[in-house]
């Protein structure tokens, strides 16, 4: 079986939009639930549906594919299965490497889903002297005085960072000094690499804030139409003619 660091994914060079790479993950969570019910097909109507997408849109992905179901039975779900599990890299072994095994490492370590993915989590590393040679998830831990031995003898290019946020760009910057080119980081910071090497920023603060500013926005919503006020969309209509000192502010809709 392939490492990761002996392969990459084939969507830049056969250039299928980010967007589309975004969704894939998606299409493929769905379409697994539909394989573990033993469903044989599915139309794209339902599975945007399950995907939460509009079927235009998964026709649309589906074409950079090369998969364009059949009239009146739909795709296929094993082999659609396999098609975006071979777009994504999936149907080879991925090893990764957690750094900082705090709460959220050791969460992360516990997590059956990387395996059912392609994803090996090859070794846990954290600063702390203490935390060496504790399993974390039937994993021992190791020190990151050893970090760049471990990437070399394990063959890893995906990295995760869940150290506190002062620790995380030296890690960062070790990593790709390693020869690790793709990063999923957990730490509450922004992290600079160079051209060539992928950054994915997970930060829950923030989705937490914008729900709380969905939220917000809702309440005051229903506090606008119960004191007869003009409604949202007549609002922003309104708006559109008021300069920036207007009466009525411009709001940009989410």
């Amino acid at each position: 079986m392939a490492t990761g660091r002996t392969h990459r994914p084939a969507t830049r060079s056969r250039g299928i939009p980010e967007a589309t790479v975004a969704r894939l993950p998606l299409y493929l969570r769905a379409l697994t639930a539909l394989s573990e019910r033993s469903v044989p097909t599915v139309s794209s109507e339902e599975l945007a549906a399950a995907a939460g997408v509009n079927s235009a849109k998964l026709r649309k992905d589906f074409s950079y594919l090369g998969s364009y179901g059949t009239r009146g039975v739909g795709y296929d779900v094993e082999y659609l299965v396999y098609q975006i599990s071979r777009e994504l890299g999936l149907t080879q072994d991925w090893p990764v490497v957690i750094v900082g095994i705090g709460n959220l490492g050791a969460a992360l370590a516990n997590y059956g889903g990387f395996a059912s993915r392609g994803f090996r989590v090859a070794a846990l590393i954290d600063a702390d002297p203490a935390m060496a040679g504790k399993p974390v998830a039937g994993i021992p831990v190791q020190h990151t005085d050893d970090l760049e031995k471990i990437i070399e003898d394990n063959g890893v290019s995906i990295g995760v960072i869940a150290t506190p946020a002062g620790a995380a760009q030296q890690v960062c910057d070790r990593l790709v000094a390693a020869g690790v080119t793709s990063i999923l980081n957990f730490a509450p910071t922004v992290l600079s690499v160079p051209d060539g090497v992928d950054v994915r920023k997970v930060d829950l603060s923030i989705e937490l804030q914008i729900l709380a500013f969905h939220e917000q926005r809702k309440a005051g919503e229903e506090t606008a139409a119960g004191d007869g006020a003009l409604p949202a969309a007549t609002a922003r209509e309104a708006s559109a003619d008021q300069g920036p000192d207007g009466d009525v502010p411009a709001v940009m809709p989410a």
